[in-house]
């Protein structure tokens, strides 16, 4: 495991789905190359997860699901790929059967994207334009109210105490 300067480990958050809240997310440091993930204060995030109000919706059909979840301190972009059985890329690299069940998942997680729904986002943090986005890798619709300030404690807590940011 690395180590900061003070002595205490850095998390190893590589392949989790980390918490955070828009202002986090939107605030990661880019890439220096393709193949490295974005960092917050020299910790790689490849994975996310957040919680907010569906507020954009831009679908084009048989390619991608075009969405933005608002969590009351910014606008995250996120895409929804939706090609799965025609990508001639992904049918290079996955076997049948793997994309018959991601764009079964794809195709659930595309009704559950409603404007106005509060929705819980996982995903990779990639960027498209300079500008982080999610792509999505599931979205699940939270009916309790108390979800998302339970998403709000739960991201500071983890922030100050797991995560060193």
């Amino acid at each position: 495991m690395q180590q900061q300067n003070n002595n205490k480990p850095l998390p190893q958050l590589h392949n989790t789905h980390v918490k955070l809240l828009a202002f986090d997310l939107l605030t990661l440091t880019p890439p220096s190359s393709p193949d490295h993930p974005f960092t917050r204060k020299s910790i790689p995030i490849t994975r996310a997860e957040t919680l907010g109000t569906i507020t954009l919706r831009d679908h084009k059909p048989g390619k991608f699901l075009r969405f933005a979840i608002d969590d009351g301190t910014g606008c995250i972009p996120c895409i929804l790929w939706l090609n799965h059985l025609t990508s001639p890329h992904l049918a290079r690299r996955r076997s049948p059967q793997d994309l018959c069940l991601l764009s079964d998942a794809a195709a659930r997680s595309f009704s559950n994207v409603k404007i106005g729904a509060v929705g819980r986002v996982r995903g990779r943090v990639t960027g498209f334009k300079g500008c982080v986005q999610i792509t999505v890798t599931d979205v699940v619709v939270e009916r309790d109210p108390n979800a998302e300030v339970l998403h709000w404690i739960e991201c500071v807590n983890l922030a100050r105490n797991c995560y060193n940011l």
